[in-house]
């Protein structure tokens, strides 16, 4: 009877190693790597990371690699961001759209995405996984993420609309640039010839009445751009561009406070406050009217001239809405060019 206990005991220890190094086994984990990945929808540059640089990686590492998605959706968002980017010691020009974190690591833009989170997911693994950093800021946004392995990227993105309207607005802001670069030329070549006593012809009629035309235009497209600024929502941007990015971006705000789309309503309003003064008063600020508000529009027109600079090779993107300003307040410049070479051709006997 011992025997038969003793062998039942033996089978019993023997029977159990495979379930008990199988359990063992099934309770060790795999190192797994968290990361985050901030993006915004009409983004050209996150739609290429989602598309063609994280599906590669996601299929490589499979459960080993998990990865979150946040859609900054409006200027809250945005802020949020910024702010992450500042614990991280980023400034607000650093800080743009594709951002992944992993770890206290930020990758800013498509191109390091790709050069650099491979390497970087290696060597997290190899150390036993990574998971998200431990940051209050962080940990606020995190529920508002889709894992991306359950992310529907046909629905969410439109790659071949972002990609043309990108392109489009990109060739719409050259032709700007050249427009406004002609017509500072031009009135430069025009105020010399001013000082020589040969100015250009009053403007009467209809393209008198065309300065506050024009200015009402720019100005209701200030409004709506501070209107978006100030209410954090989305703007409409039409077939051409990408406004909700340079709206996200830092050179948005002049000195990060001032809105430039209030800065540009403060100047519409003074063009049309100079013009109605000198159209219905005849005092001597009626008589330098003319030369304030060429004043004006071409101080407009030369920042606009550095805005669209700035959304061609800083921002990478294009608002139609400010380049309808930039065309309007050129257009400003031009009208109130001869009022200008008038004034500047009075010889100092006849003021």
């Amino acid at each position: 009877m011992r025997k038969i206990l003793t062998l039942c005991l033996v089978l019993l220890i023997i029977g159990g190693l495979p379930i008990t190094a199988k359990a063992a086994g099934s309770s060790s984990k795999e190192p797994v790597v968290h990361t985050v990945l901030f993006w915004s929808s009409g983004c050209p540059y996150c739609t290429q990371v989602i598309t063609n640089i994280l599906p590669p990686l996601q299929e490589k590492y499979n459960s080993r690699l998990r990865i979150l998605l946040i859609e900054l959706v409006d200027l809250n968002d945005i802020d949020k961001l910024y702010d992450l980017g500042t614990a991280l010691g980023l400034s607000k020009e650093q800080v743009s759209v594709p951002f992944l974190l992993i770890d206290h690591m930020a990758l800013v833009g498509a191109d390091e995405i790709k050069a650099r989170l491979s390497n970087l997911i290696d060597a997290y693994l190899s150390v036993g996984g990574m998971a998200y950093p431990d940051m209050a800021l962080l940990s606020e946004m995190l529920p508002k993420g889709v894992a991306f392995t359950s992310f529907d990227a046909k629905s969410a993105l439109t790659t071949q609309t972002t990609a043309g309207t990108n392109t489009t607005g990109m060739s719409l802001a050259w032709g700007v640039m050249v427009i406004m670069g002609i017509a500072v030329i031009l009135a430069i070549a025009f105020i010399l010839r001013a000082f020589q006593g040969k100015p250009l012809r009053k403007v009467k009629g209809w393209l008198d009445y065309a300065i506050p035309v024009l200015a009402l235009i720019g100005l209701v497209a200030s409004i709506y751009l501070t209107y978006v600024e100030i209410t954090h929502t989305r703007a409409l941007c039409g077939p051409v561009g990408d406004c909700n990015t340079v709206q996200s971006s830092p050179y948005a705000k002049l000195f990060g406070i001032l809105p430039i789309g209030l800065l540009g309503g403060l100047g519409y309003v003074a063009i049309l406050i100079t013009w109605l003064w000198q159209r219905f008063r005849s005092d001597s600020l009626s008589k330098i009217a003319g030369p304030a508000m060429f004043g004006m529009a071409l101080f407009g027109t030369l920042f606009s001239v550095y805005l669209t600079y700035l959304e061609l090779f800083v921002i990478h993107a294009v608002c139609i809405w400010c380049l309808a300003s930039a065309v309007t307040i050129t257009g400003l410049m031009l009208l109130n060019l001869p009022a200008l070479t008038q004034w500047l051709a009075i010889s100092e006997d006849e003021e």
